[in-house]
């Protein structure tokens, strides 16, 4: 039997049989609706993930001080009051001494101490509270991803001005920040030479004050002259951050004369950070998947019964087939084109309702949590391509039992069947 003409006896099954057909193609639907829409939202988490830490540099390191073993305590109170939490070995501030050393592992390419506060800010009449971060004028060029909307970056002879985070410039005071305006910091009069564009990158530059260190030394509290609040380290090469950590913690752990038992520095960087919360992401994003790949059991269970309903009612048809010359294969064909065709058509209808979806959900999400749009999906034709081809899959799969039965069915028998 020819194909075209198993294919016109498949969608001729599929045609008397519309109400029981549509149900389990809506089955199908819903399934491959809800895989499309959930892969989008995994796909948009990821590359949101990677735009968002991809902000800082994948070649960054920062060491902070801070760090040893956690060990249980009881903290003071009024009395009769008591309760528990949890000290380390006291943080000692980093030092030009340890940038020094540092300077000494192989794949350093840039290298600054940086110093951070809060500062009392005044422009035009209204006061805010913000973060300041000083640094080398210079490096700070080379290391920073941060790209200026205008103006310039610091210079090497500056002292008496700053460059504001996009954020900032733009809602933190009614009257946004400028070039070329002045600002005063903890009583000191400031000039803005640059407004940096706004990276949304975890951790960026977007809501703080970048000032030449020397003058963060002298305008904030509590700064020494010889102390830093990090190191910044950027990597000739991303692909040597984790020898670069090593080397970096072992030397420190070394100049300072510490164990690491008693280490009171911690060692970052922007790739270990990604891949953890990528990893993350893909986790939540196959649980999610696992739960619509339920939805697609629940349509090819369907898909079986409705062919195993199709094979009873064809009984006397299949009989008569096979008297007159239909073998076993063309049987067997007829009804797995039967369930293809299912499978397909749910395929095609659910990836334009997981389209819809998906094309929604950004939308939804900035309504009921707030997300300011950061919610985003991600389609890609080759997801429409699988999703196709998983819907035709189930639907074959869900098939073979029935058209395995069909096509063993003795023709005298099934002439008999009532």
């Amino acid at each position: 039997m020819r194909l075209s003409k198993s294919l016109k006896l498949a969608v001729n099954i599929l045609m008397h049989s519309k109400l029981r057909s549509w149900l389990t193609i809506i089955g199908i639907v819903i399934g491959i609706a809800a895989v499309v829409a959930i892969v989008s939202i995994g796909e948009g988490m990821q590359q949101n993930v990677e735009s968002r830490l991809g902000g800082l540099g994948a070649d960054i390191i920062t060491i902070a001080p801070g760090g040893g073993r956690a060990s249980a305590g009881f903290r003071e109170g009024p009395p009769g009051e008591r309760g528990t939490t949890t000290t380390s070995t006291e943080a000692k501030n980093l030092t030009k001494k340890d940038v020094l050393v540092l300077q000494s592992i192989a794949g350093v390419k840039f290298i600054q101490g940086t110093v951070s506060g809060q500062g009392e800010v005044y422009y035009l009449g209204e006061k805010a509270t913000i973060s300041i971060e000083g640094v080398d004028p210079l490096i700070w060029k080379e290391m920073t991803t941060s790209e200026l909307e205008s103006g310039r970056f610091l210079g090497a002879s500056d002292y008496n001005v700053v460059v504001v985070g996009s954020s900032i410039a733009k809602n933190t005071f009614k009257q946004p920040l400028v070039v070329n305006r002045m600002i005063t910091i903890e009583g000191k009069a400031f000039k803005i030479v640059g407004i940096l564009q706004e990276s949304g990158s975890l951790g960026g530059d977007d809501r703080k004050i970048i000032m030449p260190i020397q003058a963060a030394r002298d305008t904030l509290n509590d700064v020494g002259e010889e102390e830093f609040d990090s190191i910044i380290i950027k990597a000739e090469n991303a692909d040597d951050i984790e020898e670069i950590i090593a080397d970096a913690e072992q030397q420190l752990l070394i100049a300072r004369h510490l164990t690491e038992s008693k280490k009171d520095f911690r060692i970052s960087s922007t790739k270990s950070m990604q891949e953890t919360i990528l990893d993350v992401t893909q986790t939540m994003s196959l649980f999610l998947e696992s739960i619509a790949a339920v939805s697609l059991l629940v349509g090819s269970v369907g898909i079986a019964n409705t062919l195993f309903t199709s094979v009873l009612e064809k009984t006397r048809e299949i009989g008569i087939m096979k008297s007159i010359g239909a073998k076993n294969s063309d049987i067997m064909m007829i009804f797995l084109l039967n369930s293809a065709i299912v499978g397909l058509v749910g395929g095609l209808l659910g990836i334009c309702l997981g389209t819809v979806i998906s094309s929604l959900l950004p939308l939804l999400g900035m309504r009921l949590m707030g997300m300011g749009g950061e919610m985003t999906t991600v389609i890609t034709p080759l997801l429409l391509l699988y999703a196709v081809l998983l819907a035709i899959g189930i639907g074959i799969a869900a098939g073979v039992i029935p058209a395995y039965r069909a096509s063993k069915l003795k023709p005298v028998d099934a002439l008999r069947y009532e």
